[in-house]
C-alpha cells in the first residue's frame, strides 16, 4: 500500500501484536447479536482472541493482498487471516459493515464479539469448577480428601487426584520425587506438554502417541455444548443447549480444544483465567492443540477423532451421513432401483411393473 493509500485510509495504518492473543479486558456496553455470535465463535472457531486486533489488521490485509498474496505472509498472519475470513464467512453482512464503518467502528464491532467471546468462557468456567468434581472421582470410590466446588487452592498438583490428571505423559505422577518437583514448581509445565486427562482411560501409549488421544471421557463436550444435564444418558434440561440455539450440528477442531482447555483449567488450582497465568498456561495449551489437529498431514486421524466425536454429540446428524447398511431393506430397494434403472437404458422399450 503506498504512502498516499496509507494516508487516505479510514483504517489505521499500523498493525498492532497478534490478534490470536487474548487482549486486555474491556466492556462493550451495547447489547447486539454480535455478542451472542461471539460466543458461539469463541467457543467454536477460535477462543482466545483479541478480537479488535482480528478485524482491524484483516481489514488491512485485506488491502495489501490487492499485491501480496496470502502465501507471502508469515505463518503467525496467515493464521490470523483465516480466522478473520471464518468469522467473516459465520456473520453475514459483517465485511460490508466492516468496510462502511470508521476505525472506531470497527473496533466496536471487535468489541462486542470480544463481549461474547469472553463471557461464554467466564460462563463455561464458573459451571466447569464445580461439575468437574462429579467426573474425575475413580469407579466407585469418593474424592480423598474431598476437594471444596467453589475454592480451587487445593487443585492442581497439590491433590492427588486433580495431580494424576494433570500429570503430563511421560512422567510418572507415582514417582515420590516426580510428584514433590511438581508440587513445588522445580519441575515447570509448558502448555505443549499434554496432561494424561485428555487420554482416553487416562492411558498414554508413547509408541502411538495418537491412540485414545482426545477422547477422554473428562472432555466434557454436552456440558458445554448440549446442556449440563446431558452429560448422564438422559438429559433433564428443558432449554435448548448452545448447539441447538447456534444450529451447530457437528463438533469443530476449535471446539475439541476449547473444552480440553476448559477442563485443564477446572483441575488447575488458578482462580482466575489469565493468558499470564503460568501455572496453567492455557494459550500454549490451547494452540499446540489447534496446531495438531490444523496440521495437513494429521489428516487421517483428525478426520476419525471428528467422526468418533460427532457420534458421542449429534448421533442424529452423523447417522445420516453414515453408509447404508449392506444388507438392510433400504439398500435392497436402492439397489433394485439401480437395476431398473439400467434395464431401462439398456432396453428403452421395456416398461417397468
Amino acid at each position: 500500500m503506498s504512502t498516499e493509500d496509507a494516508t487516505t485510509s479510514s483504517f489505521p495504518n499500523k498493525r498492532g501484536s497478534s490478534a490470536l492473543q487474548m487482549g486486555p479486558r474491556k466492556k462493550a456496553s451495547s447489547s447486539d447479536p454480535l455478542v451472542s455470535h461471539g460466543r458461539h465463535f469463541g467457543r467454536t472457531m477460535f477462543a482466545l482472541c483479541n478480537y479488535p486486533s482480528l478485524l482491524t489488521n484483516g481489514i488491512l490485509r485485506l488491502e495489501q493482498m490487492e499485491d501480496t498474496p496470502l502465501e507471502d505472509f508469515p505463518a503467525e498472519e496467515r493464521r490470523e487471516h483465516r480466522v478473520f475470513e471464518q468469522l467473516l464467512e459465520s456473520y453475514p453482512g459483517l465485511l460490508d459493515r466492516l468496510k462502511d464503518g470508521s476505525e472506531e467502528d470497527i473496533l466496536h464491532v471487535g468489541e462486542l464479539i470480544g463481549k461474547g467471546a469472553a463471557g461464554a468462557r467466564g460462563d463455561d468456567t464458573k459451571t466447569l469448577k464445580s461439575a468437574i468434581l462429579d467426573w474425575i472421582a475413580p469407579t466407585g470410590e469418593a474424592i480423598h480428601p474431598p476437594l471444596h466446588r467453589n475454592v480451587k487452592v487445593d487443585r492442581g498438583f497439590n491433590h492427588e487426584r486433580t495431580g494424576f490428571l494433570l500429570c503430563p505423559v511421560g512422567l510418572d505422577w507415582n514417582d515420590s520425587a516426580t510428584k514433590e518437583r511438581l508440587r513445588s514448581g522445580e519441575l515447570w509445565v509448558c502448555g505443549d506438554q499434554w496432561p494424561i486427562f485428555v487420554y482416553a482411560n487416562y492411558t498414554y501409549d508413547s509408541e502411538d502417541p495418537w491412540l485414545g488421544l482426545l477422547r477422554s471421557r473428562l472432555l466434557a463436550f454436552k456440558h458445554v455444548f448440549t446442556s449440563p444435564s446431558s452429560v448422564e444418558r438422559e438429559p433433564k434440561a428443558t432449554r435448548s443447549g448452545n448447539a441447538r440455539l447456534h444450529g451447530m450440528t457437528s463438533v469443530t477442531i476449535a471446539s475439541i480444544a476449547y473444552i480440553a482447555t476448559q477442563v485443564q483449567f477446572a483441575l488447575s488450582s488458578s482462580s482466575v483465567f489469565s493468558r499470564t497465568d503460568t501455572t496453567t498456561d492455557s494459550e500454549t495449551f490451547y494452540h499446540s492443540l489447534l496446531d495438531l489437529l490444523e496440521d495437513p498431514e494429521e489428516f487421517k486421524e483428525v478426520d476419525e477423532l471428528m467422526t468418533w466425536w460427532n457420534r458421542q454429540i449429534f448421533p442424529t446428524a452423523s447417522a445420516a451421513k453414515r453408509p447404508v447398511s449392506a444388507n438392510s431393506a433400504l439398500m435392497k430397494i436402492r439397489q433394485r432401483r439401480i437395476a431398473l434403472k439400467q434395464v431401462q437404458v439398456s432396453s428403452p422399450n421395456v416398461i417397468s411393473s
